[in-house]
């Protein structure tokens, strides 16, 4: 087990939630409860489990829209998906076709193998 260190100030992690908001405010990004435990020097586990109330705090400012856009609408959200679904696809499609070379690869090498084996030990073939 791993010694027991004793909780940081919540003045200084109210102090590190307040710049990691303005600077995620600033660059248009999200909040993350990992970030900010990176940034205390404390793995997202133990932070999760001594702040739960800095959690919600940050996971109900993540859910929300930043101020000045609008949500998107149901046809943008499906066009997304549906995008997301095609690049999916092609990614398995590409993976198939490289199993199925991969699989006629080792299907030649082994009627060779055989072919070698056979012909080193004199094995006459039966028709």
């Amino acid at each position: 087990m791993t010694a027991a260190r004793q909780d940081l100030p919540d003045v200084l992690v109210r102090k590190r939630l307040a710049e990691m908001m303005a600077a995620c405010h600033a660059s248009n990004r999200r909040p993350s409860v990992l970030a900010l435990a990176s940034s205390l020097g404390m793995s997202n586990t133990t932070f999760r489990r001594r702040y739960p109330d800095l959690v919600q705090e940050i996971s109900a400012r993540r859910t929300t829209t930043a101020p000045g856009t609008q949500a998107p609408s149901p046809q943008d959200t499906l066009l997304a998906r549906n995008a997301k679904l095609r690049r999916r696809n092609r990614e398995l499609t590409a993976a198939l076709a490289l199993a199925t070379a991969q699989i006629q690869y080792v299907t030649l090498e082994n009627t060779r193998f055989r072919e070698a084996l056979e012909a080193q030990q004199a094995v006459t073939r039966l028709r």
